[in-house]
């Protein structure tokens, strides 16, 4: 698993993304970001994580910062579930997991004994200069939003 750490440079990344869109580091270059990783499209987890987002973008959008959420879900079940709950940030599908895999996301979980491989719903701030500002892992979807602006209104 990579390990990542603030400071370090942020993994490059590619993805189609909700609205027909691509999201990428290059795109993204001078401004900063964040990613945040999520195990499902359409969970109750993921859903309360992700309207938390939504709801922040004003403020979050005041301080410049673009978010982006990423699952390894294919491309139809992240528009389905952009489009049921009126998402305007992009939703990227990593179905290959290779940026989860760069961002140490996706990892060995255990359920009821038994063990499988998932994403682990984690988030990385990117500053300008396209460093790690900030790491949260393990993330509670309900605090997100609040833990987010109050460490992007210090970039």
């Amino acid at each position: 698993m990579t390990e990542i750490a603030v400071g370090d440079v942020a993994p490059a990344f590619s993805l189609p993304a909700s609205g027909g869109r691509t999201v990428s580091s290059e795109g993204l270059k001078g401004r900063p970001y964040l990613l945040y990783f999520y195990p499902k499209a359409d969970t109750s987890g993921c859903t309360v994580q992700a309207l938390g987002m939504e709801e922040a973008l004003p403020e979050l959008g005041k301080l410049g910062l673009e978010v982006i959420g990423i699952s390894p879900d294919p491309m139809k079940a992240i528009e389905k579930f952009a489009a049921k709950q009126s998402l305007t940030f992009p939703l990227a599908s990593d179905a290959e997991k290779q940026v989860a895999e760069a961002y140490g996301t996706w990892v060995e979980k255990s359920m009821y004994g038994r063990k499988y491989m998932g994403m682990e719903r984690s988030s990385f701030l990117v500053d300008r200069e396209g460093r790690i500002a900030a790491i949260w892992r393990k993330v509670k979807p309900a605090d997100h939003a609040r833990q987010v602006m109050e460490a992007a209104s210090r970039l």
